[in-house]
């Protein structure tokens, strides 16, 4: 990441806490465009990431068998001071030195991950609750490098799916080519 990761975690958060702010607890049901995820399942899973990738800054192991449910009384509030928390904890460049013991894999790649996270999440999320959304500008440049060399391993771990379509009118860097590397159609729900 050419930008340091902890100024792009800082422009994309807002947004997504925005819209995790917006979701009514009578949406939590509600299907999103990853498959087999609830809007309750998504939230818990990007819970779990902002969580556990400021312990990866640090690098420390962390435990994603546990599964606990973070949407108690508070969550919202909860979930935008985690994020300020993941912000932090990405701060001193030293955080993106050597490679992730417990992940294995360079430190620039896991902050790139966090940021990817928080990005296309708050999009799934968006769109499943009916919300705008806008990402950051800076932190979707920076993702499709990131996107592209994490595509092939994310494929066969069923990370990602298949590449959706993309407009042929729209510029191959923005959003709707992000999404679409990642297996999402920026139509969601409208196509298949």
């Amino acid at each position: 990441m050419t930008t340091q990761t902890s100024d792009l975690l800082a422009a994309a958060a807002p947004r997504t806490v925005d819209v995790v702010r917006g979701i009514a607890d009578d949406q939590l049901d509600l299907p999103t465009p990853c498959r087999d995820y609830t809007v309750r399942d998504l939230l818990n899973h990007l819970f779990e990431v902002v969580v556990n990738f400021q312990d990866l800054a640090e690098k420390r192991d962390v435990e994603w068998s546990d599964k606990p449910d973070h949407l108690a009384d508070g969550w919202r509030d909860r979930f935008e001071t985690e994020t300020g928390r993941l912000i932090a904890a990405w701060a001193d460049p030293s955080t993106l030195e050597g490679v992730s013991p417990g992940m294995g894999m360079p430190q620039t790649v896991i902050g790139g991950m966090a940021l990817l996270d928080l990005t296309v999440h708050g999009w799934d999320l968006a769109v499943a609750t009916g919300q705008p959304y806008q990402p950051a500008p800076e932190a979707v440049a920076e993702l499709h490098g990131l996107v592209e060399q994490l595509a092939p391993t994310a494929r066969k771990m069923g990370v990602f799916a298949d590449p959706a379509p993309t407009p042929t009118t729209q510029d191959p860097r923005d959003l709707h080519h992000l999404l679409a590397h990642t297996g999402r159609n920026s139509t969601w729900p409208s196509t298949p």
